[in-house]
């Protein structure tokens, strides 16, 4: 039995790909470039690209899992290709956004629901792994810290129960492997909430030296924002933010409750990624 994990190139993807193959499974990686792929010795790589669907049958060729990344282009082709190749179960790598008010036509949550909606519509088994915000999203402050300037931030006080990307892995890698996850749909966080600026106090503590936090105005936020992110998407995430301003976020499934396992902390995250926000 091959187990097909796609956005290979991803962080949690290569952890996928790590587990499973130390494991001693059958493990392909699948990229639209697999050339680029980087996998331990004996991972087979496949061309997939789901705007592609001539890429589909090769990759699903023998392959009874998949870890599914969320892009949804061609995602009814991929799930009709997955039922004609026997494939048993998909893993997806959904978003907590999906439970969100008016979450389809939400630019956070619709990608990730429409791929939901495919596969709760197909024949196949699934799982849906829905984390809440990464742990890794605090790489965004990487530049000011590094650069010692403020982070800048509109609700410096919104609560999220972050999520460390290896505890996704776990549970992904379980999903796949064991039967206990099979059909569910897990809202995944990690064990707590912590504003923004306790997660800076918490990369302070690490850096041992102080992080400013400067509290901007929405508008400004949503031009800074724009930089790098659609206007609607930026609105959203805000939105979302402004939701959480001063309210704790729910603790949910975590590696503790699934796996008998404790969550990593953002404090153990931070420790392990102190060098990117060094400039080092």
């Amino acid at each position: 039995m091959t187990i097909l994990i796609t956005g290979a190139r991803g962080k949690v993807g290569q952890a996928v790909i790590a587990r499973l193959h130390s494991a001693g499974l059958a493990v392909r990686a699948a990229s639209g470039h697999p050339a680029e792929l980087t996998v331990p010795a004996g991972v087979e790589t496949a061309e997939l690209a789901l705007d592609r669907p001539e890429t589909f049958a090769p990759a699903l060729s023998g392959v009874r899992q998949v870890f599914l990344y969320p892009e949804p282009a061609g995602i009814h082709d991929f799930v009709k290709a997955a039922e004609a190749a026997g494939v048993e179960h998909v893993v997806l790598l959904s978003s907590s956004s999906v439970l969100g008010p008016d979450a389809e036509n939400d630019p956070l949550a619709s990608h990730s629901l429409k791929i939901e909606r495919a596969l709760a519509d197909s024949a196949l088994t699934h799982t849906f792994l829905r984390p809440d915000a990464f742990a890794s999203n605090s790489f965004g402050w990487a530049g000011s810290i590094s650069r010692s300037m403020p982070v800048q931030l509109a609700y410096p006080d919104a609560h999220v129960a972050l999520i460390h990307p290896e505890d996704i892995a776990d549970i992904a890698a379980e999903a796949l492997t064991g039967g206990a996850l099979t059909g569910r749909s897990l809202t995944l966080t990690g064990p707590e909430s912590l504003s923004f600026r306790e997660q800076l106090a918490v990369l302070a503590d690490t850096l041992g030296r102080e992080i400013p936090v400067e509290h901007i105005s929405r508008p400004e936020a949503e031009r800074q924002m724009g930089g790098y992110l659609p206007a609607p998407m930026a609105c959203s995430l805000l939105d979302l933010w402004k939701a959480a301003d001063h309210r704790p976020a729910a603790i949910a499934d975590t590696t503790e409750t699934l796996l008998g396992r404790p969550a990593r902390t953002f404090r153990q995250w931070a420790q392990e990624n102190a060098g990117a926000f060094t400039g080092r």
